[in-house]
């Protein structure tokens, strides 16, 4: 599922009306393929150094801020979407930082988001390996993995906030089962959830989600 093409479908409900687009996790991921679609793109991130590297290189992005994601300028009610690829799974204080997202969402704005389900059997292996194993399977950020990173997790996170979820997918696109030691990692995944009893699911690893914050003004407010 492209974030750009979600974008571009959204860009056309409203022609003649610029997008104003709030990417999270910036400093990672591909950019935003958006085919000539008007819109204002800003990227934040947190600041270290493989992610500000990334981050400036970064073709679609107008302006950018790199610090700490629970202070980081983030305008209330500024943003059409919000796109949130990757960074959740990375972070502490993931569903405070969460919030300050949806609320910088306008009314009937969508938030885009793409985690690792530490709840897939990739996920949780993920989230066991040190750091060092990790970066040589392709995974050179923390593994954080608060309990709201889970599509579970997530889906309680909007019934909590009032969000409504218009798409909910799966899929396997962690960077070590597509290297050159997929099919190790693949077998691993597999053993680890047996040993779970089907508590952990072998089959994906990637969940992404299409989440709208309603008009109504009666809905929760953060």
């Amino acid at each position: 599922m492209s974030f750009g093409k979600i974008i571009g479908e959204r860009a056309a409900e409203t022609p003649g009306k610029p997008l104003d687009v709030l990417v999270a996790g910036c400093g990672r991921g591909e950019p935003l393929e958006l085919g000539g679609v008007d819109c204002r793109v800003t990227g934040v991130d947190e600041d270290r150094p493989i992610l500000r590297a990334h981050t400036v290189e970064r073709p679609d992005l107008h302006v950018y801020a790199l610090g700490d994601l629970r202070s980081v300028p983030m305008t209330p009610r500024g943003f059409d979407i919000v796109c949130v690829e990757f960074l959740l799974e990375r972070v502490q204080y993931a569903e405070l930082i969460l919030d300050r997202m949806v609320n910088a969402l306008r009314p009937g704005g969508l938030l885009l988001i793409r985690i690792r389900d530490r709840e897939s059997a990739y996920g949780f292996v993920d989230r066991l390996l040190p750091g060092w194993l990790r970066s040589r399977f392709g995974e050179p950020l923390p593994a954080v993995y608060e309990p709201v990173c889970s599509r579970e997790g997530l889906r309680a996170y909007c019934l909590m906030r009032g969000l409504m979820i218009a798409e909910d997918r799966g899929d396997t696109t962690g960077p070590a089962r597509l290297g050159p030691h997929g099919k190790l990692v693949e077998t691993v995944c597999r053993a680890v959830a047996a040993l779970s009893r089907g508590k952990l699911d072998p089959a994906y690893d990637e969940v992404t989600l299409i989440v709208r914050r309603p008009r109504n003004h009666f809905a929760r407010i953060l």
